[in-house]
């Protein structure tokens, strides 16, 4: 049992105890941030973090991560952006964020909840990725992948 602070990005927590404080406990509550609540650590960036939590991403800062006590969850899965698979890595979609014309276009293309994808091929640069989804090839941006959280199978 730990902080969230010191977590393991893209590991899944539940949450075992909030910050005393009455203000910073009530506005955590709003957002749905409880005890017994599972939430993924995506990343940190300087003073802030940011928090994955009922699929709604959370930007925390650093002295309130710290006082929000995780322990581990034990899973067979990770979750994090398609954007960070590696070639003929597979995965689950889990969410898609974006607003509007964007996550409208991605559904489109075939990009929904529970598809399995793959990782074909990645560009020398990382640009484009192309994705092998529903029986066919899709090429997307490295930045429209990473409005896409995917499952992955974690093996010991």
């Amino acid at each position: 049992m730990g902080n969230l602070s010191e977590a393991i990005p893209h590991k899944t927590y539940q949450v075992t105890a909030v910050p005393e404080h009455a203000e910073v406990k009530k506005h955590l509550q709003d957002l749905g941030l409880i005890l017994g609540s599972q939430v993924i650590l995506l990343k940190t960036q300087g003073a802030n973090g940011i928090v994955l939590l009922h699929k709604s991403r959370l930007a925390l800062d650093q002295s309130v991560l710290q006082q929000i006590q995780v322990k581990e969850v034990t899973s067979q899965t990770e979750v994090l952006a398609l954007s960070d698979l590696a070639v003929g890595d597979q995965g689950k979609v889990v969410s898609i964020f974006g607003e509007g014309a964007v996550r409208r276009r991605l559904m489109d293309m075939g990009l929904t909840k529970n598809v399995q994808v793959t990782v074909r091929k990645l560009a020398p640069l990382g640009d484009p990725i192309e994705l092998s989804l529903r029986g066919y090839a899709l090429s997307l941006r490295k930045s429209e992948a990473e409005y896409i959280l995917v499952e992955k199978e974690v093996t010991p």
